[in-house]
């Protein structure tokens, strides 16, 4: 079977199939090495399950207690080790058939008693709500961090979190919603640690009736907006820990595929034309799929002041706008580009053509071909310059 590619250029979609070389090829040592390494780590280390919610109330505190109450029916060892001011009736009695830590308790705040549930050793340590300050002189500043801890001690732990404490997110949550969450995640916690997220779905609100006054609707309208645009931020950071597993499985077993499920957007610069353009597209792109932003320069040899002012200012707005930059090296400017795209499982290319004539225009058009033939599996989008 071919596998399908495409090349985009000034809007027109063009189409090709190319053979995918797809055999599995044997493991290298280096290969078989990281695997060994991959299983003794999993095997020491605890696994985390998260319950995501993207709005309030949707019930992350009673799926993450039942399933505990149930693991605990099939006789695995359950504590509580974090739990909520308050909670409804239903959720009170699952907590009754529960064994609970108590957590260190300053003024208005508290901390999970990570000494004595390492000590309690239980196999799993129920968390609910992982986005939470510690008091001062805590173990940890964050509760992240004892959540870390414990995985590291053996202890798998199920924990909650609401959308807008993901730090990757909360710039786009605040842009929905308008309000920011006073404390954050790491954005890199969850793509290193968690082993399953379960996105714990709000239930679907009704469409306005006929009757309903037009401003009434239209703040009903928004709402379903509102909830529909979280929603798919959820997915698509859960669909990001699928992604991350997969790429371990597949390196795991020598088997080379270069995509993913997360979108990972590659815009190419040079010094010879600006390209705030480019970069501003490839932004919104990684943006809009929660996807991975990278930008790439292969080093030339010379270059006039004017070029290189140029190239500084490229590389600069690209980090202002959260662009993980690298100056690559090599003599064939393609290939280099190709080899990083395929070790980051970049899944677009952006790429500048210019409309100039001359000799400039002549090497960066061949090069510009040169992705489209062999960017086996990879979107290559052409912007004009």
């Amino acid at each position: 079977m071919g596998m399908p590619w495409a090349c985009f250029f000034g809007g027109v979609s063009l189409h090709w199939d190319q053979m995918a070389n797809s055999s599995r090829q044997r493991p290298t040592p280096e290969q078989l090495l990281e695997q060994i390494e991959q299983e003794e780590r999993r095997n020491r280390r605890g696994r985390l399950k998260v319950f995501l919610g993207y709005a309030g109330g949707v019930g992350k505190s009673f799926q993450m207690l039942d399933e505990g109450r149930r693991r605990m029916q099939r006789c695995e060892d359950v504590v509580v080790c974090a739990l909520q001011p308050a909670y409804p009736p239903e959720i009170q009695e699952i907590l009754r058939k529960l064994e609970i830590i108590p957590t260190i308790k300053q003024g208005d705040s508290e901390a999970i008693d990570v000494e004595a549930v390492i000590k309690r050793h239980p196999q799993v340590a129920l968390t609910d709500g992982l986005a939470y300050d510690n008091p001062p002189g805590s173990l940890n500043a964050h509760r992240w961090q004892d959540v870390e801890q414990l995985l590291d001690s053996g202890i798998s732990v199920i924990t909650t979190v609401n959308l807008q404490y993901l730090e990757k997110l909360q710039d786009e949550v605040e842009r929905i919603t308008g309000t920011r969450a006073p404390s954050t995640i790491p954005r890199g916690f969850l793509d290193r640690s968690a082993d399953e997220i379960v996105v714990v779905d709000a239930p679907a609100p009704q469409a306005p009736a006929r009757n309903v006054a037009p401003l009434d609707r239209a703040a009903m309208l928004a709402e379903r907006h509102q909830l529909s645009r979280l929603r798919e931020l959820a997915l698509l950071v859960a669909a990001s820990v699928v992604d991350r597993q997969l790429e371990s499985y597949l390196r795991a077993h020598g088997i080379d595929q270069p995509w993913g499920v997360q979108e990972r957007i590659l815009v190419c610069i040079s010094p010879h034309a600006n390209a705030a353009s480019i970069l501003e597209s490839g932004s919104r792109n990684a943006d809009r799929f929660q996807g991975e932003f990278y930008v790439v320069y292969v080093q030339e040899r010379e270059l006039s002041p004017e070029h290189r002012l140029m190239l500084e200012q490229n590389i600069n707005y690209a980090r202002e706008l959260g662009a993980q930059v690298e100056v690559l090296s090599g003599f064939d400017t393609a290939e280099a580009i190709l080899r990083f795209a395929r070790q980051k499982g970049i899944t677009q290319i952006f790429v500048g053509h210019s409309s100039h004539h001359g000799l400039q225009r002549r090497i960066w058009g061949s090069l510009v071909e040169r992705l489209v033939r062999s960017a086996e599996g990879i979107d290559v989008v052409v912007y004009p310059q």
